[in-house]
């Protein structure tokens, strides 16, 4: 028998036998033991408590979250260079780059000297690369992966350059404000991309008409974008985070080389500094279903490693026995909408009966004259942050957590958080499916991330390696 018959006799052996036991039959891309494709998938702040209030909320008490019905489970540890407790730009470039760096730096180790991230590297080695958020495109989780600054609070305009010098195949998030005339020394960086050849979405028409055969910038918000639970009063124009990624996915599917991709819940963080439970629920939902459609569209391939998790958890947050779960799903708006909405005087103070005005509008609470009046000496006196701009809706979401005796830091702890506004060092699920998946086990470190990734891709990456971008 000539070598290709036998060949081919083998193959149809194999084939009867597997039929024959009822063994599922996979494809030459489902039996790929190296990913050409590589997904991050990050909830910001996303502890288990998100998850478990998610779960609860969305599903009910018997329900399971799709990122829980993934291969491969660890626990991971977050802390940081300087701090036993992570903030996302720290947090983020553990990850992003397998070095520990101080609170408050973005890829640069912890003396200041910039580093290479996991997306250098796949880019180095050919792959295509794109980074998705609905924060803004330059805070800390996305700009781990594409940028370096010592000061994340400084460094947004730079970001955005340095954006734009890596040439990155897909960018769509909030932050467009830092991309304008005003913030770039006269320069229009979106026109600027224009002429390099990126295809500009502003709304999520604009996304889905954009083709899938080229660069794509998309900002869709002068700032962070929506929450979910704001986008009907807005009557929201700005795309899902599961649209953003579905378009993602059809740019970049076409690599030969593959593709690296990171998404980020971003604003999972923000509801969460508000103790804002209904934020949480909505905002874990969204990212869990992007979760869905990812797993979903990478089985199918069979050549796609998927890992899903967080930079590190934020206020504590757990469900309660005595929870008030009908409550929490009445809640109308976000915190920090609330906060938008109430009148003050002329001078600057807050009118008392606005304030009970618009909890009970939102979030059908009744504050007691009382009440009223420590919400107001609590905002005056809310003490330093690093977020003086949502201390407001910080303090209203803390209110209706209470009344509705939802699980959560107290408010006294996250103003005492001098550099994380409430952050803590609860440890973080990952999950992992697809090729490499299973390397993804037992208590690992942050900083192992990047390791196991690029280890299972077989893409070469020493941490705190440093290349000209």
């Amino acid at each position: 028998m000539k070598p290709h018959n036998i060949k081919a006799f083998t193959l149809t052996a194999i084939l009867l036998f597997g039929s024959f036991c009822g063994l599922p039959l996979k494809t030459a891309a489902e039996q790929s033991t190296v990913p050409k494709n590589i997904i991050v998938m990050i909830g910001d702040g996303m502890g288990i408590g998100q998850m478990e209030i998610a779960r609860q909320l969305e599903y009910g008490k018997k329900g399971v979250l799709n990122m829980e019905k993934m291969e491969h489970l660890a626990l991971m540890h977050t802390y940081s260079a300087n701090n036993s407790v992570t903030d996302s730009a720290a947090g983020g470039t553990a990850i992003a780059t397998g070095v520990k760096t101080n609170n408050g730096s973005i890829a640069v180790d912890s003396a200041g000297k910039e580093i290479d991230s996991i997306l250098d590297a796949s880019q180095i080695n050919g792959k295509k690369a794109g980074i998705i958020s609905t924060s803004m495109i330059t805070d800390a989780t996305p700009a781990a992966f594409s940028a370096s600054a010592p000061n994340r609070w400084t460094g947004n305009a730079d970001i955005a350059r340095q954006i734009y010098k890596h040439n990155l195949d897909v960018i769509l998030g909030g932050g467009a404000k830092y991309f304008s005339p005003k913030e770039q020394n006269g320069t229009d960086l979106i026109d600027t991309f224009r002429q390099s050849g990126y295809t500009i979405a502003a709304d999520k028409n604009q996304l889905r008409a954009a083709p899938s055969n080229g660069k794509l910038l998309g900002l869709f918000n002068q700032g962070y974008m929506q929450f979910v639970n704001d986008r009907d009063i807005f009557h929201s124009k700005e795309p899902t985070l599961n649209e953003m990624t579905e378009k993602a996915l059809s740019v970049l599917a076409g690599s030969d080389k593959g593709f690296f991709l990171m998404v980020e819940g971003g604003r999972i963080d923000h509801a969460s500094h508000a103790a804002d439970f209904t934020g949480i629920w909505k905002e874990t939902a969204e990212f869990d279903s992007t979760v869905k459609e990812v797993t979903s569209w990478a089985k199918k391939r069979g050549d796609t490693l998927v890992v899903v998790l967080a930079d590190h958890e934020t206020m504590g947050i757990s469900s309660s026995e005595p929870m008030n779960v009908a409550g929490l799903k009445n809640v109308k708006a976000s915190s920090e909408y609330m906060a938008s909405q109430i009148k003050k005087t002329g001078n600057g103070e807050i009118i008392p009966e606005s304030l009970v005005e618009v909890l009970q509008k939102y979030a059908n609470i009744k504050l007691s004259p009382q009440e009223a009046q420590q919400l107001i000496k609590n905002l005056q006196s809310p003490g330093k942050s690093i977020y003086p701009s949502q201390i407001t809706g910080w303090e209203i979401g803390s209110v209706i957590a209470l009344h509705n005796l939802a699980g959560a830091q107290d408010r006294s702890i996250r103003a005492a958080s001098k550099t994380t506004g409430g952050h803590t060092a609860n440890s973080i699920a990952v999950f992992a499916e697809g090729p490499g998946s299973e390397n993804f086990k037992g208590v690992i470190d942050n900083t192992d991330i990047s390791r196991i990734i690029m280890k299972a891709a077989h893409i070469p990456f020493v941490p705190g390696q440093h290349k000209a971008r």
